[in-house]
């Protein structure tokens, strides 16, 4: 893998969160990382017509990234599993909206190796669906869309390292 694309959920952009420490995984490794910055926000998150609009704006990003380029998106990101398909690129997708049909359809036409990261706290979430979709999976009990869990700050910063070294563990096979 030469280079890593970002692609941020809806709420912060493609640096902040575990956006900011999940390609590090990739670039520790010799990835050249590429973050995307959305153009402007869509109004309506949850329309199909979301696939179409975050399509036309990773698509220009993907034709200049040279080689197979992984794909890291969060939440809203997850709609570029369709793109990811088509091109036969690897992903990781950080709390993907696997209550969406059309996410799930794209993912599930995925030929090269998912990494699914969620937890069972959040609306979006489903952990049958994403087991089923992929063999690579983690899930962590009480994460919310964040990937926070109650409790001590600290746990929450346990959840981050289970995500790094799932992350890892996952660039081991996709690599």
């Amino acid at each position: 893998m030469d280079d890593a694309v970002v692609v941020p959920g809806g709420a912060f952009g493609p640096g902040a969160g575990m956006l900011m420490y999940a390609p590090l995984v990739a670039e520790r490794r010799g990835a050249t990382i590429h973050r995307h910055h959305w153009s402007a926000l869509p109004e309506d998150v949850l329309d199909p017509t979301i696939e179409a609009w975050v399509r036309g704006e990773i698509a220009p990003l993907l034709d200049v990234v040279t080689g197979r380029p992984l794909l890291i998106g969060k939440s809203l990101g997850t709609n570029a599993a369709g793109v990811a398909a088509e091109r036969g690129l690897p992903a990781i997708w950080l709390t993907p909206l696997l209550t969406l049909p059309w996410v799930v359809d794209a993912i599930s036409r995925a030929t090269a190796p998912v990494l699914l990261i969620g937890g069972t706290a959040d609306q979006w979430w489903d952990g049958a669906v994403a087991r089923r979709l992929s063999a690579h999976v983690l899930e962590v009990v009480g994460a919310d869309h964040g990937m926070l869990v109650s409790g001590p700050a600290i746990d929450s910063i346990s959840v981050l390292g289970q995500v790094i070294t799932a992350i890892d563990d996952f660039l081991d096979i996709a690599g």
